[in-house]
């Protein structure tokens, strides 16, 4: 993800002490302390960013997105863009922190966040094809927004066979949630069988079909699936938070959705891991 920093300051020993605070920050990141990361880049509270440099606001940027500020983080993603705009993985984070605003966005303000965050994803991936994430998140972009912001099945389609080229079970992944769109379960459940098949010891293969089971309202075998990824990876994070969203989601075994969140609070989260604060909204939901 910062691949790289360490080059823009080798060499340069005028520059030591900011990379060590970057340093700093950045293992603040790492372990979803965001606020303290902002505090060891002097970007907490009013101080300014504008002595910053592109990496430093990258990271000041994410720090924003993770703590759920996403207008602070376009804001200073913006910066980070206008002064490296080659940079692939700046424009990506701009265009994740758009899609957050256009989510919340009122009907007049939606679509013009929906479209620059379309058009960040598609700049990055086209400057870095390899960039896997950007890549799930322009098809995730397809999958979800209509035709007349750039969206659509058919686009996603596209998307879903350039990434079955680089990773086989991803693309059986994507394209289970192209047939999930079009309430062809059957189908998307063979994909997703197939994605388990292809890559059986990545748990998050064996989540996803059983999330897609209880869609269709395949309870004991959902439950199967999950017993079988909490056996996998009985600490992992990712099966904790999905198996409490899906019971919260079908109301039901919600005393045990509630102790799986409280659990997954506990956990020694990471970037990659769904943030703190949205477990602790799937608990209020539910009045916990």
């Amino acid at each position: 993800m910062f691949a790289g920093t360490a080059n823009a300051w080798a060499g340069d020993p005028a520059r030591a002490e900011a990379r060590a605070e970057w340093d700093r920050a950045h293992a603040f990141y790492e372990r979803t302390q965001y606020r303290e990361s902002l505090t060891a880049l002097g970007a907490a509270g009013n101080q300014g960013t504008s002595s910053k440099d592109a990496r430093t606001l990258q990271l000041i940027g994410q720090d924003y997105f993770m703590l759920g500020d996403f207008k602070k983080a376009t804001a200073v993603l913006e910066k980070a863009v206008a002064l490296a705009p080659h940079d692939a993985i700046a424009l990506h984070w701009l265009g994740r922190a758009y899609g957050r605003r256009a989510e919340a966005a009122n009907p007049f303000s939606a679509p013009g966040y929906a479209t620059k965050s379309r058009e960040c994803f598609e700049k990055a991936v086209a400057m870095d094809p390899s960039d896997h994430d950007a890549m799930d998140d322009l098809f995730d972009f397809y999958l979800q927004a209509p035709g007349f912001l750039g969206g659509g099945l058919h686009k996603a389609q596209q998307v879903a066979e350039r990434v079955a080229q680089r990773d086989p079970a991803q693309g059986q992944w994507a394209l289970a949630q192209i047939d999930e769109k079009r309430k062809e379960y059957r189908s998307a459940e063979q994909h997703l069988r197939m994605a388990i098949k292809l890559a059986p010891q990545q748990v998050s293969r064996v989540v996803a079909l059983a999330k897609c089971l209880a869609n269709q309202g395949r309870v004991n075998e959902s439950e199967a699936m999950f017993d079988q990824a909490m056996k996998m990876a009985p600490q992992n994070p990712i099966v904790l938070f999905e198996r409490a969203e899906t019971y919260i989601h079908e109301q039901r075994q919600l005393g045990e959705a509630k102790e799986l969140l409280e659990q997954y609070l506990q956990e020694p989260l990471t970037p990659d891991d769904p943030p703190r604060q949205q477990a602790e909204a799937l608990l209020k939901k539910i009045g916990a």
